[in-house]
């Protein structure tokens, strides 16, 4: 047991032996541990103990002694500053190896798993310039001009961007003229502080597949003057902008998107093709923002489940229907549960639009609503938010009993936990683990687990 006393501003020799879930190498020295951002698996640094506990610390990077030979130079030149991206420093093919290590730690360490079947991560070719949504924060700078960007890392400090090298190219020159356009035409910047001013986001998005894109700002309430006008000029100026919104959030909140979107000019949603069907997608609608890495996900649900057209599924948190609507094609009956009316009334208008008529959709909580069913179903799919599964989701499950479970999660330690609840009684077991890598050069990694029920 060490003795030894750590002082915060303290440099010390560390090397790197790890990579957190956060994103930050991880040293140890004096029997501790330490968390550096902007390091990688085998870099010796100098570093700086920033935060000081008794079992670990926190430090930032003062030198590199000797770099990692998973190093490399990052393709954004201000990816030492922006907080958009954790792991543009770091070579994308030990960014998997990374992620793999991550899933496969969490479902040890948490879930209990002995030797998890933790498939390779999967990906696409495209580890940059594949988001297709981008939601900047703007502010006012110093010296009065727009900007629009990330937060540097660890402050409130806004790193201003005029391209980004991770969001689809096609986005950029809407990112670097549309401030210009703001400041030309007056308009106020929100003030977090005072809560005063107008514009507070800038949202774009566009759809991989058909190119239209749509622009949003999102503002704390309507009084932009002239905003129909400037509306149509971007719509001249931008072929492929289909849509220009205003999302009014009046609260003062860290919430980007308020309750209360209008269509200034065009309509109010883009089209996306996906998995052979067309979605409507609206400014404030949740859609994967690596859409061909989601789809080759999805191929994997579909091989595994192996279809025959008698089953009957159950998609829990189905939000738009984007995983619903595909797997209704192959089953007989499949109902998706989704706690937000609007994501409902999308997927009810995405089924019709694709013919599909054999999926009901849900609206209420999934832990009030998966006990109700009146049916046994055969499969359930769960893709709840980070936070995991409520506890009556997994009591309902265990009291189901659907043949299968497959459990895609954007937070590997809930999927672990929940994983735990749904294994440790002996009803079901683990066949495979498929992560997929829908943030490149970032920390994150989706994951789906597939469970097989024992038989009785």
């Amino acid at each position: 047991m060490t003795n030894t006393v750590w002082q915060q501003g303290e440099v010390i020799e560390l090397e790197i032996s790890d990579l957190s879930d956060t994103g930050d190498g991880v040293g140890r020295f004096d029997q501790r541990v330490v968390f550096v951002p902007d390091t990688v698996v085998s870099d010796r640094t100098l570093v700086r103990l920033t935060h000081v506990k008794p079992k670990y610390a926190h430090a930032t990077l003062k030198q590199i002694l000797q770099p990692s030979p998973q190093r490399i130079r990052p393709s954004c030149i201000v990816a030492d500053k922006c907080g958009g991206c954790q792991w543009q420093h770091i070579n994308y093919d030990y960014q998997l190896t990374a992620k793999h290590n991550q899933v496969t730690q969490a479902l040890e360490r948490i879930g209990g798993f002995v030797n998890p079947p933790v498939a390779p991560v999967l990906s696409t070719s495209s580890s940059l310039g594949y988001r297709n949504k981008a939601t900047y924060p703007v502010r006012i700078s110093a010296t009065g001009q727009v900007q629009a960007g990330y937060y540097q890392k660890g402050s409130h400090q806004l790193i201003n961007l005029n391209q980004c090298p991770v969001q689809d190219s096609r986005l950029n020159p809407l990112l670097a003229e549309v401030k210009q356009d703001i400041q030309k035409r007056g308009w106020s910047i929100y003030d977090e502080n005072r809560h005063q001013g107008q514009i507070r986001h800038l949202s774009l998005r566009i759809g991989r597949r058909t190119g239209e894109m749509l622009l949003t700002l999102v503002v704390k309430d309507r009084n932009l003057p002239d905003i129909e006008t400037q509306a149509q000029q971007w719509l001249q100026r931008y072929p492929q902008l289909v849509g220009v919104c205003l999302n009014r959030n009046s609260d003062r909140t860290n919430a980007i998107f308020g309750k209360d979107t209008t269509c200034i000019a065009g309509i109010p949603y883009l089209r996306e093709k996906f998995a052979g069907l067309e979605f409507q997608i609206r400014p404030d609608t949740f859609f994967q923002v690596h859409t061909e890495t989601a789809e080759a996900l999805l191929q994997v649900i579909q091989s595994e489940l192996n279809l025959q057209g008698h089953e009957v599924l159950v998609d829990a948190y189905c939000g738009i229907g984007t995983l619903t609507l595909p797997l209704a094609k192959q089953a007989r009956q499949v109902i998706g549960l989704e706690v937000q009316s609007a994501a409902v009334e999308q997927a009810i208008f995405n089924a019709q639009q694709n013919g599909i008529n054999n999926v009901t959709f849900q609206v209420g909580a999934v832990e009030k609503n998966l006990p109700n069913l009146g049916i046994i179903p055969d499969i359930v799919l769960l893709d709840p938010p980070r936070k995991g599964c409520e506890a009556n989701v997994i009591k309902s499950l265990l009291n189901l009993k659907p043949s299968r479970i497959i459990y895609v999660s954007c937070k590997v330690a809930t999927l672990a936990r929940d994983l735990k609840l749904l294994c440790e009684h002996g009803q079901y077991h683990l066949t495979r683990v498929q992560p997929a890598d829908f943030f490149p050069q970032t920390a994150h990694v989706e994951t789906a687990a597939f469970l097989q029920r024992y038989p009785c």
